[in-house]
């Protein structure tokens, strides 16, 4: 009576295997997942930051922005990488950590000069990235949801341009 039943497992077991791989993204693409979604929580941060500090209305107003429109994005990314079996982090990385800690030492137009400059200059990676990602990811997932991200990072882009 075991064994039959130990085989039907096995077999089971190696029925859903194709599935539970199939599922999981190539390791190029988990590491977009990762850093898209560290980039988006460096975003999300600096700004809440430059919707308190910046001295301008357009700049706080961008600052919002970026916290709604990074906020829906870090959603259906990690909902994206949960389905992915990829583990996200939970903070942005030191790198963001630094440019955070410059920003909120400052205050004033020397803030929104700062903060936008930094906008303007993570926003031109992002399109570069992202559009990389959408052109020769190995997920069909992963890629779609890239190439659905790149109108909202281009029109970032243009509004720290201005």
């Amino acid at each position: 009576m075991r064994t039959p039943v130990l085989t039907l497992v096995a077999l089971a077991t190696l029925a859903l295997l194709p599935t539970v791989l199939a599922a999981q993204a190539p390791q190029p693409d988990a590491d977009f997942m990762r850093q898209a979604f560290q980039g988006g929580l460096a975003e999300v941060e600096l700004g809440r930051l430059a919707a308190d500090r910046a001295a301008s209305l357009e700049v706080r107003q961008f600052g919002q922005r970026m916290v709604t429109d990074h906020g829906a994005a870090n959603a259906e990314l990690a909902r994206l990488a949960t389905r992915k079996g990829v583990v996200l982090p939970t903070e942005p990385g030191s790198a963001h950590a630094a440019t955070r800690d410059r920003l909120a030492a400052l205050g004033g137009i020397e803030f929104d000069r700062q903060y936008m400059a930094e906008m303007i200059r993570d926003h031109q990676e992002d399109v570069t990235a992202f559009q990389r990602q959408a052109e020769s990811g190995q997920d069909p997932d992963v890629r779609a949801w890239a190439a659905g991200m790149l109108p909202v990072l281009r029109e970032h882009a243009r509004l720290a341009e201005r």
